[in-house]
Order: structure tokens, then sequence, then C-alpha cells
């Protein structure tokens, strides 16, 4: 298989729905719970190069899905939907939970910042996961 070999309209759709679960993740949901936990205002944050952090993000995003989709145009078998739904969910539970985890143990955060940020990763992963099983 050629790695290029993957349905590219899903990886664009599942890393934009994944940029829009963290839209809305550390906006309206827990933006403000997420600044008190990192220790930034608003002010702050909008000092930021918005272009960089937000192309960046994205650009992870598109990372992301695309190893996603690799990962499941390697399987031998057509997986159902709710098998690509669980296994980008694992990836989420499996890898980036534990390797955040690990970071903020040894970096001191506190705990709030860590579930605020594991939450965000399974719901980014399982977003990314859905459109995955849907257009794939």
């Amino acid at each position: 298989m050629n790695i290029l070999d993957v349905n590219w309209i899903a990886v664009v759709v599942a890393a934009l729905a994944g940029f829009l679960v963290g839209g809305i993740w550390y906006g309206p949901v827990m933006g403000k719970k997420w600044m008190g936990a990192v220790g930034l205002t608003e002010e702050q944050i909008k000092q930021g190069s918005m272009g960089l952090i937000y192309g960046g993000a994205f650009a992870f995003s598109l990372i992301a899905s695309w190893t996603l989709a690799h990962t499941f145009a390697t399987y031998a078998v057509d997986l159902s939907f709710s098998a690509k739904v669980l296994t980008a969910f694992g990836v989420a539970l499996g890898f980036i939970v534990p390797a955040i985890g690990t970071n903020y143990l040894f970096s001191q955060k506190n705990k709030t910042l860590f579930f605020i940020d594991a939450g965000y990763w399974l719901l980014f992963y399982s977003a990314m996961g859905t459109v995955h099983a849907w257009l794939g």
C-alpha cells in the first residue's frame, strides 16, 4: 500500500471535525477552566500569534487524521463503523492520554489541566474516527 493511498476527503473533514471539537471544548465548555489551569488570561491569549497557533493546530490535526486513515487502510479487512470509532478512541486512551499524563506528572501540572486535556483528546479522536468511519 502506498502511504498516500487514503481517502483525502475523509482526512480533511476528520481534521476539521477534530478542530471543531477543540473550538467547542476549549471555548464555551472548558475555556475558562482551562485558562485558569494553565494560568493565562484572555488578554494574554489574545496576544498570541493566532495564525501560527490555529494554523499549527490544524496542521497537527491533519497529520493525526492522515495517520488514523492510514491505520484503517492497512487492515486486511474492512472495519465496521463501530470498530473504527472504537479504534480511534483507543488510540487516544492508549497512546495520547498516557503520554500527556506522563508529561504532566514530570512537569508537575495540576490534575484539572490533565483531565481537561485528556477529555479533549478522547473527544478529538472519537470525532475523527466517526468521520473516517462515515466517509471511509
